[in-house]
Formats: C-alpha cells, structure tokens, sequence
C-alpha cells in the first residue's frame, strides 16, 4: 500500500474522541472541545466528506453527576446507571455545539447484537445512509445501560472500527486522544518516546503499545490498536491523532501528516469484512493439515466435511464459528451449513455421504469460501 494513500481525500469517515478530550476532570461537558470539533466537522461537510462521530463520555459524566467522584471504579450496575444519567447530558452538549454551526444531530446507540445481528446490521447501515445523505450528524455511542457481557463491545474503540467496517463503510477512521499518536514507549513514563508516523499492515506493534487507561474510561492504546487493526484488516486507513492539535480533522481530511498512520490490507468485500469484525463466534471446528492447507490457498477453498477432525460449541445453521488447526491457531471465521451436531456426524467423511448420515440431502460443503474470511495461519 503507498503512502500516497494517506493523501487520498476520503468521502466517508468515522471519526472517534475519546472521554479525556469530551470531559473535564470535574466530569463536566468539554464545551470547547465539543464547540471547536463541531465547527471542524462542519467544514469538513462543506468539503464534500461525510462524517460519523462516536463519542465516549457518559459513563464519566454520569458518575460524576450521581457520586460526585471522578476517581472511584464503577461496579458493573454502578457503570450501567451512570451511563444512563450521562448520555442525555453528553447529547445535549454535542446537539448544542452542531447546533451552533448549523448542523442537525441523531442520537444512536448501539450494542454488539446490532452488528453481530446480519439484519439488524443492514437495517442499521440503510439509517445512517439516510441520515448522511441529509448532513445529518450521526452520534454513536455504545449502549452501555443495556449492553451485558456478552453484547458489549468492550470499548468504542472497538466499536468505532466495527462502524467503519459494517455498519456504515468507511475511507477513514479517525482516533482523537490526548496524545499524539502511537508512540515508541509509554511518554508518561519514557521521556526519550517518539512519534511512529506510519505503521505497515504486516508491522508488530506489540512493543510499542501501554494497555494503561484512566478511570474515567475503559481501554487505552491497546484497545485503540485492537480496533484499528480489524479496521486496517478489512481495507480501511485509520489515523491515531491528538485531539487537541488545532483543526486536526481538517488538516487529516487534506491529507497532512499528522499523529500516526496505519495503513491498510486491500479492500475485503462487504460480506467478508463484516465476518471479519464480528465479534462472537458461536463454536469452533478443527481441521487436519490437508483443510488447513487448502484453505489458506490465495484461490481459497470451501471446508468440506472430510477435513474436519472435531467441533466444538453447541451452533445452529447459520451460526459464525472459527476454523482452527490441530494446534489452536485460528485459521479463519465463517458461516456455516450445519449445525454442531451435524458436523460431528459428517466429520472426516466425504460430501456424498452426507444424505446417508443425516438424511437429507445437504450443502457439500460445510462452509463456503464465500461465507469465509481468513484470519490467519
């Protein structure tokens, strides 16, 4: 992938801030933060692109409003409650500013069922086609009085990525935090850190990256290149940039280099990369040598029943589950033709057998390489 990449003027993006910059300690509304990204949005609109925003921040606003403690760590139910007396005071606060600019906001929140749902999925992205057709500002934020276990995404930095993958496909993806960007140690603890301003698809970055994160929030750089991962994975340009460097949005939308870029895969298609950001296989199914190394041929294959050494998982037809091999690597992800009672019964056999042990007549394949992402190996 060229760097001239970087420069391409993108026509849709997502763009996510973080708590830090939303907020202040006191878990008041960043009404200059808020009032100065509301006026780069609208510039960048005037520009052609359109713009998503996620926004974190009612979990630490809300907290503040009921305990009047900006450090204390949140029970689950405690965190729940909070986000629900937050979100009406972080909207009202975000409404006002595009307000100011002219610019009509919508409100979405989300929970990972709205993504992992293939119908909720595409009835969600028909909404925000509607609503940026119209200059109208989507609002994302995750749903976090209802999201339990397992529907959370853990993070917005997680569900930025799944936005700009499935829900409403991106040109760019846009972290803004309180720091630069990706940088080569933690620079609260290294002074000697530097900026990494571009990052190949194939890099490591493991090194380079501190988990750390504040109490007013959930993730930290980790999380953040969790995210952008999936997003650079699937064909997308993500860029990580502090959110206080002047017209920053601006500036990136023009194609200046700023903060850190990682650059991305070709683009999957829309199927594929949304396979790729789910986020909750059902089961797993192991193969043999033989399915591993079909599998992984640049022409791709189907999974066929005669490669399959176990499952794991109690799955539907239709379900996604995860391909491995013998030795627990993941392989790929996809939807599959049977159920895990099926496979167990058709494993290790060839496809013309499958009317005479299920009793009916089936798919020959288990999971179609048009149902199949590959993810690894």
């Amino acid at each position: 992938m060229s760097d001239d990449t970087r420069r391409e003027q993108p026509h849709r993006i997502v763009v996510k801030v973080g708590t830090r910059l939303v907020t202040r300690p006191d878990g008041a509304a960043n009404l200059d933060f808020m009032s100065d990204m509301a006026t780069q949005i609208a510039k960048v609109h005037e520009g052609g692109a359109q713009v998503i925003l996620i926004t974190s921040g009612a979990v630490h606003m809300g907290r503040c409003l009921m305990l009047g403690d900006t450090r204390k760590i949140l029970r689950v139910s405690e965190r729940t409650a909070a986000a629900a007396v937050g979100q009406p005071e972080l909207m009202r606060a975000w409404a006002q500013a595009f307000r100011n600019v002219g610019l009509l906001t919508a409100q979405v929140l989300l929970t990972q069922d709205d993504i992992v749902d293939r119908r909720r999925c595409v009835n969600l992205h028909d909404t925000l086609d509607a609503l940026l057709r119209r200059e109208i500002v989507p609002i994302l934020n995750e749903n976090d009085s209802a999201s339990g276990v397992d529907t959370t995404f853990g993070e917005n930095d997680n569900l930025a990525a799944m936005v700009a993958v499935a829900l409403a496909p991106s040109d760019l993806l846009v972290y803004l935090q309180d720091e630069e960007g990706l940088m080569t140690a933690d620079p609260r603890e290294d002074t000697g850190a530097t900026l990494i301003p571009r990052v190949q698809p194939d890099d490591d970055l493991t090194q380079f990256v501190s988990s750390a994160a504040g109490p007013e929030s959930l993730g930290g750089m980790a999380k953040k290149i969790e995210g952008a991962r999936r997003a650079t994975d699937c064909g997308i340009r993500v860029i990580i940039a502090a959110g206080d460097c002047p017209r920053v949005l601006e500036r990136l939308v023009a194609g200046e280099d700023l903060g850190t870029c990682l650059l991305p895969r070709p683009r999957m298609p829309s199927r594929k990369a949304w396979l790729t950001v789910h986020g909750r296989p059902a089961g797993r199914i192991v193969v043999d040598d033989g399915a591993r190394r079909a599998l992984l041929q640049p022409d791709g294959g189907s999974l066929l029943p005669s490669g399959i050494v176990s499952v794991a998982g109690d799955f539907r037809t239709g379900d996604l589950v995860t391909v491995t091999d013998q030795s627990g690597r993941e392989i790929a992800r996809g939807l599959v033709n049977y159920s895990a009672t099926e496979i167990a019964t058709i494993r290790g056999k060839h496809s013309s057998k499958i009317p005479e042990l299920l009793g009916r007549q089936g798919e020959d394949e288990v999971i179609h390489r048009d149902d199949m992402v590959l993810t690894g190996g």
